[in-house]
């Protein structure tokens, strides 16, 4: 418990400080629904019939026009992008910045096993990540109050959800790699997030590259896909949250086995 307290105090300010700026974003986007509405109708028009960059952001799949439509959009952007970045600065930075920052000669000194450091870093992560959905969810429910429209509760939760499984993924895979480097991740853990992002971009312009979707949690998380069939995708979650559990076992071999200097 120990480290745990004391990563959490250590990443408090880095949370606050995603949390606030992806929860502000959110709650902007949600306000200005109610003043676009009346001209979405025109605006879903344009933005269905552009081919390839419809369907790279899933516009042919639901109306822009609608709130649930708007917001997988929109906010799923916001919350997906985000939310990925702020999981892998979490965990790629986890294990990594004690050989960085030399505190691991302290650190190792103590009477805690390996197994025990990496479990307290583990569940810090997990604790971050969910209190900034947590936070953001109750923000995105209150903003959908106020703007008094009519809301899928079912697809909104789902939408959240599967969000919630994107950013384990992504923080179970930086959190293997933060194991395996010496100087610091959190680059490759950024990169790593971004190039998800834009492997499922790629998948969604064209059937031949379909496959990605199983490489990348966004494929789970494409919001259009859950507002549209009202479900997340089991054949695409499975496969991820294989690979997050592999990268948190990868984490455990790795560094109760490195030569930490």
């Amino acid at each position: 418990m120990t480290i745990v307290k004391h990563e959490l105090r250590m990443g408090r300010l880095s949370l606050a400080v995603w949390t606030g700026a992806i929860g502000f974003l959110l709650v902007i986007c949600v306000m200005l629904y109610p003043e676009m509405k009346g001209d979405m109708e025109s605006v879903n028009q344009v933005f269905s019939s552009m081919g390839s960059f419809s369907e790279a952001f899933g516009m042919d799949k639901v109306s822009f026009g609608s709130v649930m439509g708007f917001y997988a959009i929109e906010c799923g952007n916001v919350l997906g992008i985000g939310g990925a970045f702020f999981a892998a600065l979490c965990a790629s930075a986890s294990l990594a910045k004690e050989e960085k920052e030399h505190t691991a000669e302290f650190l190792l000194t103590h009477p805690v096993s390996r197994r025990s450091i990496i479990t307290g870093k583990l569940v810090s992560v997990i604790l971050q990540v969910a209190a900034m959905n947590i936070v953001i969810f109750l923000l995105a429910v209150i903003s959908m109050v106020v703007i008094d429209e009519d809301i899928s509760w079912k697809e909104f939760i789902l939408l959240h959800l599967s969000y919630l499984f994107l950013q384990v993924e992504i923080g179970g895979i930086c959190f293997g790699i933060s194991a395996a480097l010496k100087n610091g991740s959190i680059g490759v853990g950024l990169g790593i997030a971004a190039v998800m992002y834009f492997l499922n971009i790629i998948a969604n312009i064209t059937d031949k590259a379909a496959f990605l979707k199983y490489i990348t949690p966004f494929g789970y998380a494409e919001g259009t896909d859950i507002v549209s069939e009202g479900c997340i995708d089991a054949g695409y979650l499975i496969p991820g949250m294989i690979y997050c559990i592999a990268g948190i076992a990868a984490a455990y071999i790795i560094y109760c086995r490195k030569d930490i200097a």
